[in-house]
């Protein structure tokens, strides 16, 4: 009989230099207004976002400056890896458990490179066994949080009784460019922030919250809707679609087809646990899954406190309703580059 992974432990983490909303904009005009004339038009962007505040590795003072690759790179590095200390650390003493205990780490981040990788370069810092298995995941973009989940699940469950450890981890905010005028570096700007997210699994024993299933789709001839482009000053996002509109057109499809394929139908699922992009997103997420307006309140609550963080966002949304008590039957959903979906269902017993 199959042993499904369970969670053992969820945990997430911001690095320490919080920006405003406001703050953020008033920045943004600086730098853009003069040489972007339809910035303007576009400032409204930052205040229907649903976005408060936000987090980023770099005092607000860093990113007023034009950075290129070594700069952007060394921030990475110097932030990623010690917010990666932090989160694991995090979700090990949730668990009771310490570094020596994982025998599996799964890092999902799309927003920098790192070679050795960055659970290389804190195994020293987290006391992880030099046997350790590391599975570093690249390119995966917003939908890195769940897939990412998806994969440590299966790792799990192909060693019942290991511990594996997952962390997703994106600095966006190391992604501002100064010479984009263009409406997606507005969008950009608006939306992003820097977070992590860990989580612990176990299959084989005990864990009140399993990984029922696990589905994936992606769309053809969707490769414009997001992603990067890469060039000398660094990555550039790529906004060429309106991901709302796409939500509202093509999600409850989607979901009710990788539902189907679980032997489950969307009546089967209480609570939806999703990636929000943004206020926009999430109201084409409840129109699209039939839900009432306002049912996705972890995922206003999560993009108002911290932003869009790409991969761990989602992973925020699901602690908040971990610690609040998950209902029986909870599906995990998020969009990313590809243009995917991905999804886990998770069965909770009380």
């Amino acid at each position: 009989m199959k042993q499904t992974a369970a969670l053992v432990a969820v945990a997430t983490s911001v690095p320490p230099y919080l920006f405003r909303q406001e703050q953020v904009l008033q920045a943004a005009r600086n730098l853009l207004a003069d040489r972007y004339p339809e910035f303007e038009t576009l400032s409204s962007l930052f205040a229907n976002t649903g976005i408060q505040r936000r987090y980023g590795v770099k005092p607000v003072e860093w990113y007023l400056e034009p950075r290129g690759w070594p700069e952007r790179t060394q921030a990475f590095l110097e932030g990623a890896e010690a917010l990666f200390v932090d989160v694991a650390r995090k979700a090990l003493f949730r668990a009771n458990l310490s570094g020596v205990d994982i025998d599996v780490v799964v890092t999902v981040c799309s927003t920098g490179i790192a070679t050795p990788t960055l659970e290389a370069r804190v195994a020293g810092r987290l006391g992880l066994r030099p046997d350790v298995s590391r599975v570093p995941v690249f390119g995966l973009g917003c939908a890195g949080g769940v897939s990412g989940l998806s994969i440590a699940s299966r790792l799990a469950e192909a060693r019942p009784g290991a511990n594996v450890l997952l962390v997703a981890l994106e600095l966006c905010t190391l992604a501002v460019r100064h010479d984009e005028l263009s409406k997606a570096n507005i969008v950009a700007a608006s939306l992003f922030g820097d977070g992590a997210a860990a989580i612990v699994l176990r299959a084989g024993d005990g864990g009140s919250t399993r990984i029922e299933a696990t589905g994936e789709q992606l769309w053809p001839d969707t490769l414009d809707i997001m992603g990067w482009t890469v060039d000398r000053e660094g990555f550039g996002v790529v906004f060429q679609r309106t991901i709302p509109d796409f939500v509202r057109q093509h999600l409850g499809t989607a979901v009710a087809d990788i539902l189907a394929r679980m032997q489950l139908a969307v009546d089967d699922v209480d609570r939806f646990l999703c990636h929000p992009g943004g206020a926009k997103v999430i109201a084409a997420l409840e129109r699209a899954l039939a839900l009432d307006q306002g049912t996705l309140d972890h995922e206003r609550d999560v993009i108002a406190d911290c932003g869009n963080m790409s991969a761990p966002t989602v992973l925020f949304v699901l602690e908040r309703a971990w610690m609040r008590g998950l209902p029986p039957r909870s599906l995990l959903t998020a969009l990313g580059p590809g243009f995917t979906l991905s999804c886990v269902a998770l069965r909770h017993a009380a």
